[in-house]
């Protein structure tokens, strides 16, 4: 059952380079159907969203070259839902503008902001959660209100994310201790020992009253920048503000901007299994492997002495592999990757001496 005070903002505006060949930077992974399951990474997030949040209510933040993308994959999304920016200025400003005007449409919503291409097995625990921290924020009274993020039981001492400490209390939505940046292996697992530490998974919930006086509060100047054109927000006067404002803002995210400053942060530990898919390699891990372990996407295989592979084509392609053992192997319209998994990191660097040898057409 959907809510018309809620209202959810879909953060599309990455390139995903960590995904190329797939993900290029004029179409990145959010609008692949990555995991071969008939929907896009986008088209998945809105459609889990929607189940509590009305389609009306759904806004999705995106770069301006992307437009027709979402149009395209989301047609349940009208124009004035989408947010375009044009500049990259991390996550704050864009936050900033869809709160206000979610608020000027409604001084009484409650809003989710949440990437594009995350993977989420169990909807109905991520839904759970999400009306557990909606309710919260819906009624929470104190002067400054109540912010909450989804925080992600972690599985195994993982550095690439940051991490949430939170209290020992009893309560659903548990007090923020601190926010701790991505760390080394050793206190990763310290972490885990510890017991009272999340991932940070840049899934938060708030008011939108409660997020715009965080900013008034927090960052004053974004704020005053913003707030400024708040009589052309939701009306055709709305995109010549954004042009003429946007790139202005600071360059900041919304953690370090508003949530490492707050002292009224809380978390919900989740009960869902999560992946950012920031690589092929989480790729890996989150699909159904074969008897030699080995994932394919798409691709017709003729697999011998194969194990542990990532195989990913266009559907239906016939993919021969032998010898091959912990690799990724990803073929695109243009591009082939054959690469050791213990070297994905590598695909940021290989993907630049591309560009540079062959053109800017293929990242």
């Amino acid at each position: 059952m959907t809510n018309h005070n809620y209202y959810a903002i879909i953060m599309a505006g990455g390139v995903g380079s960590r995904f190329w060949p797939l993900s290029k930077a004029s179409y990145p992974k959010q609008f692949h159907d990555i995991l071969g399951a008939g929907e896009t990474l986008i088209q998945r997030t809105f459609g889990r969203l929607s189940q509590t949040v009305p389609s009306e209510n759904v806004l999705v933040l995106t770069n301006e070259k992307y437009k027709g993308l979402v149009n395209e994959q989301l047609p349940e999304v009208r124009d004035e839902n989408i947010v375009l920016e044009p500049a990259m200025r991390n996550t704050a400003p864009c936050i900033l503008l869809a709160a206000l005007k979610i608020y000027k449409a409604n001084p009484d919503g409650v809003m989710i902001v949440a990437p594009s291409d995350h993977w989420i097995e169990n909807e109905k625990a991520f839904l759970t959660d999400l009306n557990t921290a909606f309710e919260a924020c819906a009624e929470d009274a104190s002067e400054e209100k109540l912010l909450v993020t989804l925080g992600i039981e972690p599985t195994f001492p993982h550095t690439g994310y940051g991490y949430i400490q939170y209290n020992a209390s009893t309560a659903a939505v548990k007090g923020v201790e601190a926010f701790k940046e991505k760390p080394d292996y050793e206190t990763a697992k310290q972490f885990l020992a510890e017991g009272n530490y999340s991932w940070n998974a840049g899934i938060f919930i708030w008011s939108a009253r409660a997020i715009i006086e965080a900013f008034e509060k927090y960052l004053p100047e974004m704020y005053a920048l913003f707030n400024s054109g708040f009589e052309a927000l939701n009306t055709e006067a709305e995109q010549q503000f954004i042009l003429d404002n946007y790139a202005k803002a600071e360059n900041i995210s919304i953690d370090y901007g508003i949530l490492e400053k707050s002292g009224h942060v809380g978390v919900i530990p989740a009960t869902f299994d999560w992946s950012d898919l920031g690589a092929w390699g989480a790729l890996y891990d989150n699909l159904e492997k074969d008897q030699d372990k080995n994932v394919i996407v798409n691709a017709q295989t003729v697999l011998r002495e194969a194990q542990g592979n990532l195989i990913r084509s266009e559907k239906g392609k016939v993919v021969v592999v032998e010898g091959l053992k912990d690799y990724i192997v990803v073929d695109s319209d243009d591009v082939l990757v054959i690469i050791p998994k213990a070297k994905e990191q590598d695909v940021k660097i290989i993907r630049a001496e591309v560009e540079q040898h062959f053109g800017a057409d293929l990242v």
